[in-house]
């Protein structure tokens, strides 16, 4: 089974989506609100995410994804 590809457009409304339903429309809002106010340290947020994961498992995971 191959993994579909998604558009920019079905990726932002599947994020919004999942912020709704993970937070609420309040908070989802608020978080994305925050998102556009407030700088992002995009590589502070990718040390936390893959904290513990060597590169090698991290690619690991990319390929099992790909494949569905």
């Amino acid at each position: 089974m191959q993994t579909k590809t998604m558009d920019d457009a079905e990726i932002k409304f599947k994020g919004i989506e999942a912020l709704n339903k993970t937070l609420g429309a309040a908070a989802a809002l608020r978080f994305l609100t925050m998102l556009h106010r407030e700088p992002t340290d995009y590589v502070e947020i990718s040390r936390k995410l893959y904290e513990g994961q060597t590169i090698e498992e991290i690619f690991e995971r990319v390929k099992k994804q790909r494949k569905g």
